[in-house]
């Protein structure tokens, strides 16, 4: 599965990357503490997070995950999202809460 496809079936709001939005997914990690995000999750992977700080977008770049999700529309910090679109990490957010948006992707056949 796409970010795109992702994107339409979570009804996820784009806020960088929006060029690279046609990498395949292969897989997700749930994480706010950044160091079990940096041990945990892998290259083309979704972080689902609560976390907005610019931190994040640098575990992203280094990491190489497909896109950070920021769940129940945690507001972005401008900051995070320039850092982002200037590194080429894509970066979402989802209204939901991290479960939910979960559970709605395993049942959208992911």
């Amino acid at each position: 599965m796409t970010l795109k496809d992702i994107i339409a079936k979570l009804d996820l709001q784009v806020l960088a990357g929006a060029g690279n939005l046609d990498q395949a997914v292969s897989g997700g990690y749930v994480a706010d503490l950044l160091s079990c995000v940096m041990t945990g999750a892998q290259p083309g992977h979704l972080w689902f997070t609560l976390q907005t700080h610019l931190n994040i977008v640098a575990v992203a770049s280094l990491l190489g995950v497909a896109a950070i999700v920021v769940t129940e529309s945690a507001p972005v910090p401008p900051e995070t999202i320039q850092k982002a679109e200037q590194e080429g990490v894509v970066l979402l957010s989802c209204a939901e809460p991290t479960f939910e948006a979960i559970v709605k992707l395993v049942r959208a056949g992911f």
